[in-house]
């Protein structure tokens, strides 16, 4: 609905990035501006549970050179949160409790700002709330460096993400390549069931200082054969080799091989993937009698702010701010999507609305063509498509030599 007047909630979910707190500046910067419609401007404590819990800040009492900083400060200034919805056919107690909250404090205007779960939560809100009547208008604003989420070009934390693994992959190259004894070292870099992340360190050997062997979830991963790849690779190199390996390698029966290496769940029951380049290096120790170093990229590649994309910064901040645009247009039950243009051969990005439910619960995968080399490398055209993610610089300013990060006062909310 158009023209609705009330406040305005907003929250974090899942896992951070470099630049989800420039998609917060993005929504809060923007809503600031238009006390006509939105009166009261909040952020939700921990996403959904602060809503839940009825604790939320007051964006209004903060200083806007802070809200600005957030463009520049990584992780979820607010708090997130690993915390699903069940269906209301099931369940309908959050929902009650979400629509009493929503009430108590005319919240009109509601952004979540989060990857696919994320995008379900809204979507399961917004049918809620107008099941009930409730106007309010719902934007998810997407957010993952998985960039699995479906419906957009590429999803904002991305871009830095992927430039942080490319950058240490040839850092890392100059390193294990320095001593004139063999190394294999093994790189293991986040992604569950897409490989965008890494499939980033094929931008390093774009540059010619990249790993030798890539491997991603979606082609089968089958042990004895990365074992002979590295040795093929060990044989024409003296011994060295640089594999990277995604978290969420599949056997050819689809199962997560760091499922049966490990006997660990996260909080939503999934096998806990990280921690089996290690595993792998054991055997490839085994069986090659090489000395094998395993390196887990882990939470590292998450919030490396210090080498965020400028590109990355700036589509976050667009797509919060477009967000406020589009709700206060009347639109609700939409995700804003990042849609690639290209003109005269240089990248351009605008912004659109696409329906929730198309980024709810499902996942966009590296095309299958843009694998190579019998699964262990990438092609051209994921070059050209990563390339223009990750350009430019956006650092915060510096206070004594170390990153000036916003500091947020965080005044709760009253009633």
């Amino acid at each position: 609905m158009k023209d609705l007047k009330g406040a305005l909630m907003f929250g974090q979910s899942g896992g951070p990035t470099s630049v989800i707190n420039a998609s917060a500046a993005g929504v809060f910067i923007e809503a600031l501006k238009h006390p006509e419609f939105i009166t009261k401007v909040y952020g939700a404590a921990h996403g959904i549970k602060g809503i839940l819990d009825e604790k939320f800040y007051d964006i209004g009492q903060e200083d806007p050179k802070e809200l600005e900083l957030l463009k520049y400060t990584p992780s979820s200034a607010l708090g997130s949160v690993r915390y699903k919805l069940k269906k209301a056919a099931d369940d309908v107690t959050d929902y009650n409790r979400i629509l009493e909250v929503f009430k108590k404090y005319n919240i009109r205007y509601f952004f979540y700002n989060g990857g696919n779960d994320s995008m379900d939560t809204c979507n399961k809100i917004s049918k809620y709330l107008a099941s009930n009547g409730y106007e309010c208008n719902i934007i998810g604003v997407p957010k993952t460096i998985d960039n699995d989420l479906c419906g957009t070009d590429h999803c904002p934390g991305y871009g830095s993400a992927a430039k942080y693994v490319s950058t240490t992959l040839m850092e890392l190259n100059l390193d294990a390549k320095v001593y004139n004894t063999g190394l294999v070292t093994i790189v293991e870099v986040m992604g569950r069931n897409a490989g965008w992340l890494t499939a980033a360190s094929a931008l390093a050997v774009h540059k010619g200082l990249g790993p030798d062997l890539i491997y991603l979830p979606e082609t089968p991963f089958d042990i004895d054969k990365f074992v002979g790849d590295v040795k093929a690779v060990c044989d024409k190199n003296n011994n060295k080799c640089i594999a990277v390996i995604s978290e969420g390698i599949k056997n050819k029966d689809k199962k997560y091989v760091g499922e049966f290496m490990s006997s660990s769940t996260d909080l939503f029951g999934h096998a806990q993937l990280g921690g089996v380049c290690f595993s792998l290096a054991n055997i490839v120790k085994e069986k090659l009698g090489i000395k094998v170093r395993p390196i887990e990229f882990s939470l590292l590649q998450r919030c490396a702010a210090h080498l965020a994309s400028k590109t990355d910064v700036e589509e976050a901040f667009k797509a919060g701010s477009a967000a406020v645009k589009y709700a206060l247009q009347g639109k609700t039950d939409k995700m804003v999507a990042l849609i690639r243009e290209d003109k005269d051969g240089k990248y351009k990005c605008k912004v659109k609305l696409v329906p929730v439910s198309k980024a709810a619960n499902s996942e966009k995968t590296v095309p299958k063509e843009w694998i190579t080399n019998d699964g262990t490398g990438l092609s051209k055209e994921f070059i050209d498509y990563a390339l223009p993610l990750i350009q430019g610089d956006a650092k915060a300013p510096l206070e004594d030599g170390l990153p000036r990060f916003a500091r947020l006062k965080k005044v709760l909310a009253k009633q």
